[in-house]
């Protein structure tokens, strides 16, 4: 079984945390914890994650390439540097226009029970 998170302590380079794969959409675990946890994902030209709903805020920042990240029918491009914040409960999509990588981090303390 591959190692959830990364040696605290130990500095790495983000963007070499994972690699394009064709045809692929890639995610690694940096940190899960029961409150939260990051990812570096990457998204090869033309992939993308479908729509899907959070109860948790979600925070995407893009660290190679370009994103597009698609918040209830509403499009943003973001490019290299450039982040967004998911609300929770919002309907979202991200697409690979071309290819990008992005770290996500999900905050799961601080919600309470909401019914929908």
């Amino acid at each position: 079984m591959e190692n959830l998170e990364f040696e605290k302590g130990k500095q790495f380079i983000i963007v070499e945390i994972t690699e394009y794969i064709p045809n692929s959409v890639v995610i690694k675990t940096i940190i899960k914890k029961t409150t939260g946890n990051v990812t570096v994902v990457s998204f090869d030209s033309g992939e993308m994650l479908t729509d899907k709903i959070s109860p948790f805020d979600t925070f995407i920042q893009v660290i190679d390439g370009k994103a597009e990240v698609i918040i209830n029918e509403q499009s943003t491009i973001l490019e290299v540097g450039q982040a967004i914040i998911i609300p929770a409960h919002a309907r979202n999509s991200i697409k690979a226009n071309i290819r990008f990588k992005m770290i996500s981090t999900i905050i799961k303390s601080g919600y309470d029970e909401i019914t929908l």
